[in-house]
């Protein structure tokens, strides 16, 4: 009866090592790369001006200023983030993908002499 159970966790946990291993992905950032940083919310904390459900998940991109270890990362963070050490681990990482469509270009308005436009 032991023996069975013992061959059937045996199982079940090559089933799982095999669906984690199917879904994972060697992820290496470059120098000079931009990243998001994922920022995990904490029941009663407020660590980016925001708390509970309207904390953002990810914050960014910023650029990678050094490589630290193998899975850590150093970029240099805005001021408002100085109480924040700037080395994270790869898993709180995310890659940036640039795309035109981020950008926003501002409409141009013409004003009159008394600082005045219209729509």
């Amino acid at each position: 009866m032991i023996l069975l159970i013992k061959e059937h966790l045996k199982i079940a946990f090559r089933r799982q090592k095999s669906n984690v291993d199917s879904r994972w992905k060697d992820v290496e950032f470059i120098v000079d790369n931009y990243v998001f940083l994922k920022v995990s919310p904490i029941k009663g904390v407020m660590k980016f001006k925001k708390k509970g459900k309207l904390t953002p998940r990810y914050i960014g991109p910023f650029e990678i200023t050094d490589r630290v270890r193998i899975v850590a990362y150093q970029f240099e963070l805005p001021p408002s983030l100085s109480h924040v050490r700037p080395v994270f681990h790869i898993f709180m990482l995310s890659k940036y993908i640039p795309d035109p469509s981020h950008v926003l270009q501002p409409d141009t308005v013409e004003l009159n002499e008394d600082l005045t436009f219209k729509e």
